[in-house]
């Protein structure tokens, strides 16, 4: 094992008794995760001027920070070919997603990087998300990125024992819209959850997500979804604008089958005020797009298409933060042959729920090895995987 993971290693093994007991974490928060700080740079200059010698802060994801490059090239060189494909990999624990048993063989495995809790309780989840972190310190493997449907329409069903919120179409001022996320972001950060899959910004057309986000109140719905992820990321969370470029208006339901926008892509209007204020996440829909000279998906999902990621999300809307895949085992996406590989390759950094995870790491692997264009492409998708574990304290 290279020297900074062997380094990492024994920080945890020496320090571990006084980590766990550091007043500044949540009780739930690994000791790995505050251990492995002790491998950063020193004198780290933070886009807000601010300046330290162990951590970087979430606001610095999206800046010009030359420290914050060379921590990640740093740790990135640290890891060998299978851990850089895991850190692409976001599997699922709980009651909808794989048993516990199996994904703490994965995590032992080194196959994935990252993990959705859904559907479980806060207790449940709380202790999962530690002995997890136990498991990846004690193999040298960087910490995850653990994620949540945690919106308000959800997140009383998805996180059973969580703070009761209403959802999000019964709520009815800016005022509650930066309540429930603040409510909800304590719940998370007193779980572990450091990445929310929220706030729905698609209008409120469509029966499958349109109670879930803002917009029934059309001339609310980006500014209260703008306030939602400001709160979020102020308790060093994550937020995800989902489901782009645009599930609202489409009749069906992305979890059963493929659903084609025709025409005119409306919805994403909803996005560019959001990218500018910050947003660090946006998971691509499974959403063909038809009859649209510019962005024709060619009967495939969004998530496989680059012409959608990397062309409209990245290049002309300059969006620079995560981007993750609505989870792979959804009718949308189901049927469509090497669909991890061909997410990566549209320009997604995290592929959620991939159907097996043995064969979609062993897929990306292979490729990644025989295929230059392509290692550079899962390079570039885990150094920034790797930005935002730094940036959120973990590292």
């Amino acid at each position: 094992m290279k020297k900074y993971l062997l380094l990492k290693f024994c920080s945890v093994f020496f320090l571990f008794p006084a980590c766990s007991q550091d007043p500044n974490a949540s009780s739930n928060t690994a000791p790995a995760a505050t251990n492995l700080k002790e491998n950063k740079p020193k004198g780290v200059v933070h886009s807000n001027g601010t300046t330290g010698e162990n951590a970087f802060v979430l606001s610095d994801f999206l800046s010009e920070n030359s420290s914050l490059d060379a921590s990640v090239d740093r740790i990135f060189s640290s890891l060998d070919e299978k851990q850089i494909v895991a850190q692409l990999l976001m599997s699922a624990v709980g009651r909808a997603g794989l048993e516990r048993a199996t994904i703490e063989r994965y995590v032992r495995e080194g196959l994935i990087g990252n993990l959705l809790m859904l559907n479980g309780t806060k207790a449940e989840f709380t202790e999962m998300i530690s002995s997890f972190n136990q498991i990846t310190a004690s193999k040298g493997y960087l910490p995850f990125l653990y994620s949540a449907d945690a919106e308000p329409s959800l997140v009383n069903r998805k996180i059973t024992g969580s703070k009761t919120v209403k959802k999000a179409v019964e709520i009815n001022s800016l005022e509650e819209v930066i309540g429930t996320a603040q409510s909800i972001s304590q719940d998370l950060n007193d779980i572990g959850i450091n990445y929310n899959f929220a706030p729905v910004v698609d209008v409120a057309g469509n029966a499958t997500v349109g109670y879930r986000g803002f917009g029934s109140k059309k001339e609310e719905l980006i500014s209260w979804s703008d306030a939602f992820i400001q709160e979020t990321q102020k308790h060093n969370i994550v937020a995800t604008a989902k489901h782009f470029p645009g599930h609202g208006l489409v009749t069906g339901d992305t979890h059963t089958a493929l659903q084609t926008i025709d025409g005119e892509l409306k919805e994403i209007v909803n996005y560019p005020t959001l990218i500018k204020n910050g947003v660090l996440s946006v998971m691509i829909g499974h959403l063909a797009v038809k009859n649209n000279k510019k962005y024709n998906t060619n009967g495939l999902p969004a998530t496989c298409s680059k012409t959608i990621v990397t062309d409209l999300l990245v290049n002309e809307m300059k969006f620079k933060g995560l981007i993750v895949t609505d989870a792979m085992n959804m009718g949308g996406v189901l049927k469509v042959p090497n669909s991890t590989v061909r997410s990566i390759q549209a320009g997604c950094h995290i592929i959620l729920m991939p159907v097996d995870v043995v064969k979609a790491h062993s897929e990306v692997l292979t490729k990644y090895k025989a295929d230059p264009a392509f290692k550079a492409t899962v390079d570039a998708a885990a150094k920034k995987v790797i930005r935002m574990k730094l940036c959120l304290g973990l590292l």
